[in-house]
């Protein structure tokens, strides 16, 4: 999106351009003598290079240790489906455990059990091996939802590529203001950005309803592509005019 307005004062010439107004604020430029100030949103496309599965063991029992137990073989079960897919259980990151107590409040606040919880990440590069893991998971009854998501490991080139087209825009917009008013395009003199990253989720699946279809249908993601990974950025520049 690119936007300006054009003032004309005792100044030899005097460009502002309306910036993009967020739902809590407005930012403001001060114009300044022979400038031109120009904003443009530039984005970069790429097809994404990693899926990223994302589930949680969760088990609740009487005690803190059966249910410490519990959440143990449930995540062997999870050692076994990567094993069974050629995957190293190493590539799969736990982020915590808690163990807390389960508390009913009726006739008056008691403990009636222990629940294990942890979180379980997969980054896959083979997106082939996602559609048999989600199911095996799912078979497996180790997990309530699955999220899958997919990303670019590489972001940070992405959104130098979203500059870099936002860069452009914005300089074409300044040049063609300048060379209108009859002026010619100086150096930058100011710049500022904003970049945004807009990952591909798909919806969580149920683990169970899952497990229920997988004699009957295929896995959700087969036989499909991914959408794109897009990365936005939106650039504010100051040029001078010669």
């Amino acid at each position: 999106m690119k936007s300006a307005r054009l003032f004309l004062a005792c100044v030899p010439f005097v460009l502002l351009i309306a910036n993009r107004v967020s739902a809590q604020d407005r930012s403001t430029v001060n114009a300044q003598a022979n400038t031109v100030y120009v904003s443009a949103d530039g984005k970069f496309e790429s097809a994404p290079d990693t899926a990223q599965i994302q589930f949680n063991v969760s088990v609740q029992d009487e005690t803190s240790q059966a249910a410490f137990q519990r959440a143990s073989k449930n995540v062997e079960q999870v050692r076994q489906v990567l094993r069974a897919n050629g995957i190293d259980p190493k590539a799969a990151n736990i982020g915590f455990l808690s163990v807390q107590p389960a508390y009913e409040y009726r006739p008056k606040q008691h403990v009636v059990g222990y629940r294990v919880t942890t979180d379980v990440t997969l980054k896959l590069k083979d997106f082939a091996k996602v559609g048999p893991i989600t199911q095996q998971l799912a078979d497996a009854n180790v997990s309530e939802t699955q999220t899958l998501s997919y990303t670019l490991e590489n972001i940070a080139d992405a959104k130098n590529k979203a500059i870099e087209d936002a860069y452009r825009r914005a300089h074409n917009s300044a040049e063609t203001l300048a060379r209108a008013s009859g002026r010619a395009l100086g150096e930058l003199s100011y710049a500022s950005v904003d970049t945004f990253e807009n990952p591909r989720i798909v919806v969580p699946h149920m683990a169970r309803a899952m497990s229920a279809m997988a004699n009957a249908t295929p896995a959700p993601t087969e036989e499909f592509t991914p959408q794109a990974v897009t990365v936005t950025a939106h650039v504010n520049a100051l040029f001078n005019l010669k």
